[in-house]
């Protein structure tokens, strides 16, 4: 090979590379009234702890921050949903950025105040549906003698409600989004292809509080043929990561207190992937995105400011 060809082939696998995404993690810490925690990976298995918080919760009247959701739209900017309210709460918070750094004013969306009985407003997961150019934020909450009871207590008997927007300014009217016959929180939504959808559930019934999956052929389902679970006892806070054709499944094993995944690549079959991870210490319940180089780095000078 000539000199001249190989040093133009050298520079295109730099120039790719250097432009290649790097995996984001948002996080939060106990007792949540901090705010947002960040992790960063390039390989989607060792994660650097990028410290925190990087927004401060002021939304809702309990100024907590939990399970921060996040999602890039096209046009480069990260929308984020978070738990305001461990109790009490009829909505979420919003806050949007173009760095991880500078953020929006922060806006409490109150989704579910048409429901003078509402427990609770938990884990808004934020989904960008590219097919109709629009944001679908999914939720728990626990309306009481509005479904039948099984083995829970009415105040903890969950459904899932979702609303969509295009602009975070206005909002389609809340509706019920998966009721499986059993109480259910922290629904993922993931896209496989064309009109090939599956929903990540946590079985939230005393007995399972496990995860498992159903599939839909849209993003708002219906969502069907709900699996056997494919995780332990106690285990919440399911994130997907894609990487060469495979699903990572991350999620939070809080009765053993740590982090947990698993690979799947048909969402039927589930590989335990744990001994391959590594996570920040006191990482919790969020979700993956990706970001550039030039936002990493900014991100990492920000970090140094921040003390442990």
């Amino acid at each position: 090979m000539k000199k001249g060809l190989f040093l133009i082939l050298v520079s295109v696998v730099f120039s790719c590379a250097s432009k290649k995404d790097i995996y984001l993690f948002t996080s939060f810490r106990e007792p949540a009234t901090d705010g947002l925690y960040l992790a960063y990976s390039e390989d989607g298995f060792y994660w650097e702890d990028l410290k925190g918080p990087y927004l401060k919760p002021e939304a809702g009247a309990s100024k907590i921050m939990r399970d921060p959701s996040i999602a890039k739209g096209k046009d480069g900017v990260y929308h984020m949903v978070w738990t305001t309210d461990w109790k009490g709460g009829d909505g979420f918070g919003y806050a949007s950025s173009k760095d991880m750094i500078h953020w929006s004013e922060q806006q409490y969306i109150p989704v579910m105040a048409h429901e003078p009985e509402v427990v609770n407003v938990w884990a808004p997961e934020i989904f960008y549906d590219d097919v109709e150019d629009r944001y679908i934020i999914i939720w728990a909450s626990t309306i009481p003698f509005r479904f039948e009871k099984g083995i829970e207590e009415e105040k903890n008997n969950h459904r899932m409600y979702y609303v969509t927007t295009k602009d975070f300014k206005t909002f389609s009217d809340t509706k019920l989004f998966l009721d499986p016959g059993f109480s259910v929180i922290d629904c993922v939504i993931v896209k496989r292809g064309q009109d090939d959808y599956a929903l990540i559930i946590k079985d939230n019934t005393r007995p399972n509080r496990n995860l498992k999956v159903a599939f839909g052929k849209t993003p708002l389902g219906p969502f069907e043929n709900v699996s056997e679970p494919y995780s332990g006892y106690l285990s919440e806070g399911p994130t997907v990561l894609k990487q060469n054709g495979k699903y990572i499944i991350y999620y939070d094993n809080y009765g053993e207190k740590n982090y947990k995944a698993v690979q799947t690549s048909d969402f039927k079959t589930f590989e335990d992937i744990s001994a391959q991870i590594r996570l920040p210490e006191g990482h919790k319940h969020g979700t993956i995105t990706t970001i550039s180089k030039s936002v990493l780095k900014s991100l990492i000078e920000k970090s140094k400011t921040i003390n442990d």
